[in-house]
């Protein structure tokens, strides 16, 4: 992919939530670009909290129609190490296994992630959840109001 000077900017903030861990769980996520808000959610019936991580960039980046320079900011340590300290990139070279030769887990979601973020020019931010951002919490309200309920 090439990227130029002329690339839209875009925000994304990213939250997931689960009620048990495994268990029901929710998304949420805020694209903004210029003045214009996006606000995404959605959930699942029986899942994880990583998966609902995963989940929320992976829709916040569906949406964008045409490549973008994103700079995708969440609270999980568990998205943004992977890929700030490459292990996504070594995962798929060692065939979606980690270091210990064990599968990777969620590896269908990490398939889809790392192909939308070869789509875009993407930065990943770690922000502290449940402090003072006032889009990490949206993201999280989002996320907790999306866990289907039993």
């Amino acid at each position: 992919m090439i990227y130029n000077t002329f690339m839209k900017k875009v925000t994304l903030y990213t939250d997931g939530a689960c009620s048990g861990n495994p268990g029901a769980g929710g998304w949420g996520a805020v694209l903004l670009y210029g003045e214009h808000r996006a606000e995404l959610s959605g959930g699942d019936a029986e899942t994880t909290n990583n998966r609902m991580e995963l989940t929320a960039v992976i829709e916040g980046l569906k949406r964008l129609k045409y490549p973008c320079e994103v700079e995708i900011f969440s609270d999980s340590a568990y998205i943004v190490n992977a890929f700030l300290q490459g292990w996504v990139v070594a995962w798929e070279k060692s065939g979606w296994k980690k270091a210990d030769r064990k599968p990777v887990l969620n590896d269908d979601l990490w398939r889809e992630l790392l192909a939308l973020t070869r789509t875009h020019q993407v930065f990943f931010h770690k922000v502290k959840g449940h402090a003072d951002d006032e889009l990490n919490n949206r993201c999280d309200a989002l996320a907790r109001a999306a866990v289907p309920q039993a």
